[in-house]
């Protein structure tokens, strides 16, 4: 599919909103934002009660957070085809019915599989609600005002992250994890209810044809890929499979890339990594955000296995990297100025990995302050890595691959997210097995272990930058790093 750039179209169709309808447009794609981004991480400090309950391993729970994430990468991809194609109304529409009833079905789960079955139907939801409020932002609002406006959508954005663990713990610790999913039906329910109301039906006049063949062969690709890595951890698989995946997945992606060359209109063109620092930060994105992806999944399961915390306090302990996160924000820009590119996201991805590392060093007699004090510097250096990051990505494209360049750059965070899941449970579990500590699941070894690995896993990313030549290490003096 070749995207079409929705500032192109001259008179895209569309219902008339009320007048009131700009305002709590705003506020209806940042509420499903704030969904999609809380169930992504409200999930991560309830995995030993859910293991508990549905009689698991915690430490096969993964599946719980891949699901999701996964689903939503593989799904990206085709969300503008869709608004494009059926109108912005009825896609946002689809979107929040399918999520709650996702949600509705996570609560219900009895088992592992069930559960895992139900966030992939939450998965298909939440994959079409950023991309598509987006796009209605962006053909409702003016140029001079869409940048306002996506800062406005952005913040529920960012809040999501902030108390989705600490969300998690109260719910789990207070009432029972099946909350954690039954919260989300009420917001559905008027969130439907509102987009009828307030969500024009935007739809593009200029509508291509959707690349089914390269959709399919980058569909195989990840979940082959995914499932491979997976199959090393909690899905248990024989070598041989194991083997078998990882080969269908790659051979899925170089079919692709052959296609793609000499398809007139794929889905992603590969001319895309014609452009040096979007080929750079694609990549760089891809394995720096494995072991950003692994840690709000093993933070919760360390402190809740190993250290003696409830689930309640393990999600307070996430506060203060939420926090300095989000503070961040406020210096990248002048970072970014000052250094450039290249030397800021070699240094800080460095930086990152040897922070990640430090989490094998927690013991139970730590101060408190000084684990506050390391969650809070692990937040701060992951926000700076994001920001540059995605800046640096989407710096030099054209209009004209503007749009394709952003849904292939947010269908990698989510695949880095869930590879992250999944690298950091095959790697607990393959410590598990070498330590020699299969009857003590919850081994302290293996954790260190697995830090040290995804530090040094982190940190040997910083290479991927290093490939940033002098044009793109220096950003423009009017350019604003990117959320």
């Amino acid at each position: 599919m070749k995207p079409t750039d929705p500032g192109a179209a001259a008179a895209p169709e569309t219902s008339t909103p009320s007048p009131a309808a700009p305002r709590f447009l705003l506020w209806l794609v940042a509420v499903g934002f704030f969904m999609q981004t809380l169930d992504s991480t409200i999930v991560n400090t309830a995995l030993p009660a859910m293991a508990a309950s549905l009689h698991e391993s915690p430490l096969r729970m993964q599946s719980v957070v891949v699901a999701y994430s996964l689903t939503m990468a593989t799904l990206i991809p085709a969300t503008g085809w869709l608004a494009d194609r059926f109108g912005t109304q009825r896609i946002f529409l689809l979107a929040i019915v399918l999520f709650t009833l996702g949600s509705a079905a996570c609560a219900a789960s009895v088992s592992l599989t069930q559960l895992s079955a139900a966030r992939v139907l939450q998965g298909i939801g939440g994959a079409m609600l950023l991309p598509v409020g987006r796009l209605a932002v962006l053909r409702h609002f003016p140029r001079e005002r869409f940048l306002e406006a996506m800062s406005f959508v952005a913040i529920p954005g960012l809040v999501g992250p902030l108390i989705g663990p600490t969300l998690g713990g109260w719910l789990v610790e207070w009432l029972s994890w099946h909350w954690i999913f039954l919260i989300n039906l009420p917001v559905g329910v008027l969130g439907a209810l509102a987009t009828l109301r307030f969500m024009p039906n935007l739809r593009s006049p200029q509508r291509s044809g959707f690349d089914f063949s390269g959709y399919l062969m980058l569909m195989v690709a990840m979940l082959a890929i995914s499932l491979s890595l997976d199959g090393m951890g909690g899905l248990g698989f024989q070598h041989a499979t194991v083997v078998v995946l990882l080969l269908l997945g790659l051979a899925a992606l170089v079919m692709y890339w052959l296609y793609a060359l000499r398809t007139p209109a794929p889905l992603f063109s590969p001319r895309l990594f014609e452009t040096e620092s979007f080929r750079v930060g694609l990549l760089g994105n891809l394995f720096t955000r494995i072991g950003s992806g692994a840690m709000p999944y093993m933070i919760p399961l360390q402190m809740q296995l190993n250290m003696g915390y409830s689930p309640a306090q393990a999600g307070m302990l996430m506060l203060p990297m939420a926090l300095a996160g989000m503070g961040m924000k406020r210096v990248v820009t002048q970072v970014i100025l000052h250094f450039g590119y290249r030397r800021t996201l070699i240094g800080n991805t460095v930086l990152l990995g040897a922070v990640i590392a430090t989490f094998a060093l927690m013991t139970r007699e730590e101060p408190l302050w000084l684990r506050i004090l390391q969650m809070a510097l692990f937040g701060a250096v992951n926000s700076m890595q994001f920001t540059a990051m995605n800046t640096v990505t989407l710096r030099d494209l054209d209009a004209a691959r503007a749009s394709s360049g952003n849904s292939m750059l947010s269908m990698v965070q989510m695949l880095g997210m869930s590879l992250g899941v999944t690298c950091g449970a095959a790697l607990l579990g393959a410590f598990t097995q070498w330590l020699g500590t299969q009857g003590a699941a919850h081994s302290l070894g293996a954790f260190r272990a697995s830090f040290v690995a995804i530090g040094a896993i982190t940190m040997a990313s910083a290479g991927i930058f290093w490939q940033l030549v002098a044009a793109d290490a220096v950003p423009a003096n009017n350019e604003k790093a990117q959320p």
